[in-house]
């Protein structure tokens, strides 16, 4: 495990690191989530291993410090990233990126250029998120006030997600989890959409296929990224489908965009 100071408070960021060559690779979580548990298999699979890599936790989650000073927002979750990665003497990484992980690299792609030199997002959101109550994931938290979540609403949350969903997201700090999912809802201005668009670096989004077309997808494709659906998953991909998975997040960290 390793470790650096990412807010003028101290809080840290750590992560589980494997060694291997340069240029690094770094595997970014998403909400009330952690990197180890949700990358490690794929990570050390042969056709991606031999690269130094970085199984990181944001902040607010997993093995990373739970300030409840911090706001939580995309942007600062990417700017705190992007002070680990200098901490940890990364640049022009290539970043492996699930949900609201892929938002945060995109954003820290935007505000951070040198940090990255490619993406592999994983059904990453893009676009801001109705808020519905009782809903999955970010929207049905966000659709909590912060005061509601902390007073009993995580309860409902965790019953409504389940056991293996709870099991990071418990570590995850409430004011952490309720703060990331309601500013992944609200998005960013551009929208990450139109960061992603924007950017200059090799881009892949994998989805499930059984969500069927990516909505704007061709604007994305004729952007230059690559939007490759995979078969027989769900939302957690890596999880899911691991040999697909490596297959494709292989070729998308080989190909020469």
């Amino acid at each position: 495990m390793r470790s650096a100071a990412v807010t003028p408070e101290g809080d840290q960021i750590r992560w589980v690191e494997l060694p291997g060559q340069e240029p690094p690779r770094v595997y970014v979580h998403g909400l009330g989530a952690t990197s180890p548990a949700y990358f490690a298999a794929v990570a050390v699979d042969p056709r991606l291993s031999g690269r130094r890599s970085l199984l990181l936790d944001l902040l607010g989650h997993g093995i990373s410090d739970r300030p409840t000073h911090f706001d939580y927002t995309l942007e600062s979750h990417a700017d705190a990233l992007a002070n680990a990665l200098t901490a940890a003497g990364v640049s022009a990484a290539e970043l492996i990126a699930h949900s609201m992980g892929g938002s945060v690299a995109i954003v820290l792609a935007a505000r951070h250029p040198h940090l990255v030199s490619r993406l592999v997002l994983i059904d990453a959101n893009l676009d801001p998120i109705p808020r519905i109550p009782g809903s999955s994931g970010s929207s049905g938290i966000a659709a909590h006030s912060e005061e509601e979540f902390l007073n009993g609403g995580w309860e409902e949350v965790r019953d409504r997600v389940g056991p293996h969903w709870w099991s990071t997201m418990r570590l995850a700090g409430r004011e952490a989890l309720h703060r990331s999912a309601f500013h992944l809802t609200r998005g960013t201005t551009p929208t990450m959409r139109e960061l992603l668009l924007d950017l200059r670096i090799p881009r892949t989004f994998l989805l499930p296929a059984a969500d069927g077309p990516l909505p704007g997808a061709d604007a994305l494709t004729e952007a230059g990224v690559s939007v490759v659906p995979i078969p027989d998953c769900g939302h957690n991909i890596m999880l899911d489908n691991p040999e697909t998975f490596v297959r494709a997040t292989a070729a998308a960290l080989t190909s020469r965009d």
